[in-house]
């Protein structure tokens, strides 16, 4: 790596900064901080919604899946499609019934104060695990630098750099600045995905894909398998991934919160469709990626180029085989999406902490002005937090994606449950939505640590947490059910609360 590399780097990162807060402008109410007023375009939206949910896991991750294997983590793009097709038409109309600032809004609105708090707080402490995990992904190309440099650093001291270094960028600008910054980011790396392929064809002409085809790694499609815990078979890849993907996007407040900065629920629908076609065009670009790395470094695994990591090979190729200059461009787009990502989860995680805990447990009303201050101080406090989880995961040797998303499963099942319980079970009330909300996300803990700690066996695919927990959710909970008296015309508890004040 080469000094003008390091330049490009820093200037990149400070003409980003300057692009999402010039944008942004200074927020300086609740709605602005963590809305953007509303007036964001569908199309800058959806980028943002891609960017977001993949950003540095997707640029550093899934090279690695066909690098080591093949193709057919495209069959998870399908289900992600399918799912958000669910989404547009089944949740998001009730998030635009009412002025809601978060997801779980619905669920108070439905079951009343102690639930939202609930998944509110749930949403929290898995947003902090997996975001840990973002933090490391974002670090993992920070130390190929710095070791290209001589500069030999752990993974500890660059984690808390870019906590520290994103919690400033989060404080000022809210949700615009994210999201502005969040479409510059996306474009950039994805264009760093086709330079690649590009350079490898131009040395090696076509012939990488032909010996990938040779070797069986073009298969896209696995039907082998057991459905239950086979996480790279059909099944559970498009119907795992589509549940999966209606409770990331129909319950995960980071992405919901993006969906309801659009001008109205018909741009959010368009939004969240569109977003799942160019989520599956991404997936094939890089995984396109890994198999022409592959060719390049002469099906060499990863231990053998001398990285500790696998998730290290394409930032490796970036440093080694692309001209000067342009590596250090795109290395800084990785870590800058990588940054706006996080402070995109800082953003979803202070915006939750105030309406959905701060608000509720408040004995008096919260002012605006009020809102906006504590979730300002919530930015400076996940932040500091993101330090500890990221560096628990740091020995895991896995892939950095499957873990991301396997964490994130653990209480998706409960947070979609909760949604589904409350629209089909009409006479639940909000005991019985906590009880099997905390019991959906236990079993779903049980099969994540006897997978990564215990036995080291799946006994369920990570694609099919979430169905898991709804199962849980409405199964049990329809048994609780049953305790009270059938009421097809139950107002909903906050509308009870509110006739009694």
């Amino acid at each position: 790596m080469q000094i003008i590399d390091l330049l490009v780097i820093i200037a990149y990162l400070v003409a980003t900064a300057w692009l999402g807060l010039k944008l942004s402008g200074k927020q300086k109410d609740l709605q602005g901080y963590f809305l953007g007023g509303r007036n964001i375009p569908w199309w800058a939206v959806c980028l943002s919604v891609v960017a977001t949910e993949t950003s540095a896991l997707t640029v550093i991750g899934i090279p690695v899946m066909s690098y080591l294997g093949d193709i057919n983590y495209l069959q998870l793009g399908l289900g992600y499609i399918l799912g958000r097709v669910v989404v547009a038409f089944f949740m998001l109309p009730r998030y635009y019934d009412g002025e809601m600032l978060t997801a779980y809004a619905y669920l108070g609105k439905r079951f009343g104060t102690s639930t939202q708090t609930t998944a509110g707080v749930t949403f929290l402490f898995t947003r902090l695990l997996a975001d840990g995990i973002r933090v490391l992904a974002a670090a993992i190309p920070v130390k190929v630098i710095l070791d290209g440099l001589g500069i030999h650093t752990n993974y500890f001291v660059i984690i808390v750099v870019l906590s520290l270094v994103t919690i400033a960028y989060t404080f000022i600008g809210g949700i615009k600045a994210v999201v502005w910054v969040d479409v510059a980011q996306m474009c950039l790396y994805v264009a760093g995905g086709l330079l690649t392929i590009i350079v490898i064809t131009a040395s090696f002409g076509g012939g990488w894909i032909t010996e990938a085809a040779s070797a069986g790694k073009l298969n896209m499609f696995i039907f082998e398998g057991n459905p239950i815990s086979a996480p790279d078979s059909f099944i559970p890849s498009l119907l795992g991934g589509a549940v999966f993907a209606m409770a990331s996007h129909g319950s995960d407040q980071l992405v919901v919160q993006r969906l309801l900065s659009c001008r109205s629920k018909i741009e959010a629908q368009k939004a969240l469709i569109v977003s799942g076609v160019v989520v599956f065009v991404q997936f094939a670009i890089f995984l396109a990626v890994g198999l022409a790395l592959w060719a390049y470094y002469d099906r060499a695994l990863p231990a053998d180029l001398g990285l500790s990591r696998d998730d290290e090979i394409f930032p490796l190729f970036i440093i080694e085989g692309l001209p000067p200059g342009i590596s250090g461009l795109l290395l800084a787009g990785i870590l800058a999406a990588a940054m706006s990502t996080l402070s995109s989860s800082l953003s979803a995680l202070s915006s939750s902490t105030v309406n959905d805990v701060y608000a509720r447990l408040k004995k008096t009303p919260m002012t605006d002005a009020e809102g906006f201050k504590v979730g300002r101080w919530a930015t400076i406090g996940w932040g500091i937090a993101f330090i500890l989880p990221a560096t628990v995961f740091q020995s895991d040797e896995g892939n950095i994606v499957i873990l991301a998303l396997g964490v994130a499963g653990i209480t998706y099942g409960g947070l979609l449950g909760a949604f589904v319980f409350g629209i089909i079970n009409k006479r639940a009330t909000a005991v019985d939505a906590n009880i099997t909300f905390a019991l959906a996300v236990a079993v779903n803990a049980f099969f994540f640590v006897m997978e990564k700690y215990v036995t080291g066996e799946v006994w369920v695919a990570w694609q099919w947490y979430p169905l898991l927990g709804v199962i849980v959710m409405v199964v049990l909970g329809g048994l609780l059910s049953l305790r009270h008296p059938k009421a097809a015309n139950r107002n909903t508890v906050a509308e009870v609360e509110g006739s009694n004040r």
